[in-house]
């Protein structure tokens, strides 16, 4: 899922894509085992910026000249995170100025009718704003190296947003999903989100017809959507095919990336010379595994990212600095 603020990037804007993160945030009051009121499943750990972090660095230009070396006339695995969304408006569970928040679990989601409420009812009020998010200039910037400095065996992407494929690289891998797609939870159908969306208003009439309110309210609220937090009426339908239960078609934390898209991931990387990952803290394994396997094969492996990675022992080379000034150092048109 969506994403890492850089800074020094553009601030995220309300009127350019939702906050994603907040929908995925948990519906519970307190852990299982703990004391107090449960109102959906077990609680993860408040995910926000890294304690003691260094943000802002900036490598110098030898080592990005150094980087591009590497790089240039080679066959490239692209790993990307949420940093490269967050110049598109989608702001980032580990940056500098991510919200803390406690992630929604796959196990929350589907045990707890309250938790599926939440977010449906909070995906709903956003969806039409991160709909119309576009790729930005490291998306575009990304493409272009795939065709005029190295060959891209894939971009591999823990993104949900596909503004890879809209900005031109290909072939493109969505590691943890598209938020534009819903799956059956029983029988496996996809469908669109945006009929969904379309379905879920028309049987929420009331907060239908509060919805720019709403989107305002939780683009300016502290804690993001408070006021969507209190519909807890909010009706969603099952699967129109066997009643299953619905789930956008990403990678929930607790869930598993599904088996066939791993393996075209390292089939990826097995088949490059180079690894470069690209806004990624590397926090879950989910990523992380990919740096491990270059590692094995004793691929290099090239790390652009502000603040620390879990990788940043493993990489051959380690860079700092907006995705956006070190990726137009690279394209030849841009110098």
């Amino acid at each position: 899922m969506s994403s890492e603020v850089q800074p020094g990037s553009e601030p995220a804007r309300a009127d350019v894509a939702a906050d994603v993160g907040r929908w995925f945030s948990t519906a519970t009051t307190a852990p299982l085992d703990g004391p107090g009121p449960t109102r959906g499943g077990p609680r993860m750990t408040a995910w926000g910026p890294m304690l003691g972090a260094e943000y802002g660095r900036r490598s110098p230009q030898d080592e990005v000249a150094d980087a591009l070396e590497l790089l240039a006339g080679r066959r490239v695995a692209v790993l990307t995170g949420a940093g490269m969304s967050t110049g598109s408006g989608l702001p980032d569970y580990r940056g500098r100025d991510a919200v803390p928040r406690s992630p929604m679990t796959y196990q929350e989601f589907m045990g707890h009718d309250l938790a599926r409420r939440r977010y449906w009812a909070r995906s709903t009020v956003g969806w039409e704003q991160f709909h119309r998010a576009r790729p930005g200039r490291a998306h575009r910037l990304l493409a272009a190296l795939g065709e005029s400095t190295f060959s891209t065996t894939a971009v591999i992407t823990q993104n949900v947003d596909g503004l890879h494929q809209a900005a031109g690289s290909a072939p493109v891998i969505d590691l943890h999903g598209r938020l534009d797609r819903v799956r059956c939870q029983r029988c496996d159908a996809l469908s669109s989100r945006a009929a969904l969306h379309s379905r879920m208003l028309a049987m929420n009439p009331e907060l239908a017809a509060r919805l720019p309110d709403l989107a305002a309210d939780a683009a300016q609220a502290p804690d993001g959507d408070a006021e969507v937090d209190r519909t807890s009426s909010f009706r969603y339908p099952p699967c129109p095919l066997c009643g299953g239960i619905l789930k956008p078609d990403v990678v929930f934390f607790g869930e598993s990336a599904r088996r066939e898209v791993v393996a075209s991931a390292y089939a990826a990387v097995e088949g490059a010379e180079v690894l470069l990952v690209l806004g990624s803290s590397l926090t879950v394994q989910s990523g992380l595994r990919f740096v491990r396997a270059a590692g094995r094969r004793r691929t290099p492996v090239v790390i652009l990212n502000d603040g620390p990675t879990r990788a940043d022992p493993d990489a051959t080379l380690r860079l700092h600095g907006r995705l956006e000034d070190v990726l137009a150092a690279w394209v030849p048109a841009e110098n």
